[in-house]
């Protein structure tokens, strides 16, 4: 199974960087959270990754280089030069998903113990374009779905925006984006966009066609890493354990 990681937009949080490696090389419980969610990929079977690259790109070269990847087969998207947002990181990298089989994608400031396998196969068995892990949590921003978790529209609760790409009169669920998705290859051929652009707006327009599915998932562990309380939390709970 293949699997992308993204890595370049962890840059773009707000709390301060270190100044001598990129984020993705913080250490939690002694190990950098690059290497951390390698190690958990390559356990639930991804034995092919992709991770892109922004800040710092070389160190991250070199901490894989150093690793010999893991043991495992793992190629790097250099965004140097233009950072492409998770959308336009995707399609750049479409010849790396060339089984036609679906892939995982993770963005690595994310924190979960959630089962990739079963998110996997779940999705292999939905005849999803795309399942997106989803949770019951405190958010700004909320994905709308259906009764059968179809997604049909977004909502910004601070600014009171709303996007519909469903019927208006329906009764929708309201669940946050974990940032974990299983997509199926197909998509490739329906990106229009070009240059920069985040996913979940392509899942929106896609979402008026396709079937774009929630995956409602509570009982994992699910930390941000890309914010400070996020790292706080997530040493607690090393140090517990």
């Amino acid at each position: 199974m293949k699997a992308m990681i993204f890595t370049a937009g962890l840059e773009g949080q707000p709390f301060p960087l270190p100044s001598d490696r990129p984020r993705a090389l913080v250490r939690i419980n002694n190990e950098p959270l690059l290497g951390m969610l390698i190690r958990r990929l390559a356990d639930s079977g991804f034995c092919q990754i992709i991770v892109n690259v922004h800040h710092f790109a070389d160190r991250i070269i070199d901490f894989l280089n150093r690793n010999d990847n893991f043991g495992i087969s793992i190629e790097v998207s250099d965004e140097t030069d233009l950072r492409l947002d998770t959308g336009g990181g995707l399609k750049r990298v479409q010849w790396f998903f060339n089984d036609d089989r679906p892939f995982l994608v993770y963005n690595l400031e994310i924190l979960s113990d959630i089962d990739l396998g079963v998110l996997y196969d779940d999705h292999a068995r939905s005849g999803a374009l795309a399942t997106l892990v989803v949770r019951s949590r405190e958010s700004s921003k909320f994905m709308l779905f259906n009764d059968n978790m179809r997604l049909c529209g977004w909502e910004n609760i601070e600014t009171g925006e709303t996007r519909l790409v469903g019927p208006g009169s329906m009764q929708f669920q309201r669940f946050a984006f974990s940032r974990i998705q299983v997509v199926s290859p197909e998509i490739f051929g329906l990106i229009t966009e070009r240059g920069a652009f985040p996913l979940a707006e392509l899942y929106l327009r896609l979402a008026a066609e396709n079937f774009i599915r929630g995956y409602p998932e509570n009982e994992s562990i699910w930390m941000d890493l890309g914010k400070k309380e996020g790292m706080i939390e997530a040493e607690k709970l090393f140090l517990k354990n």
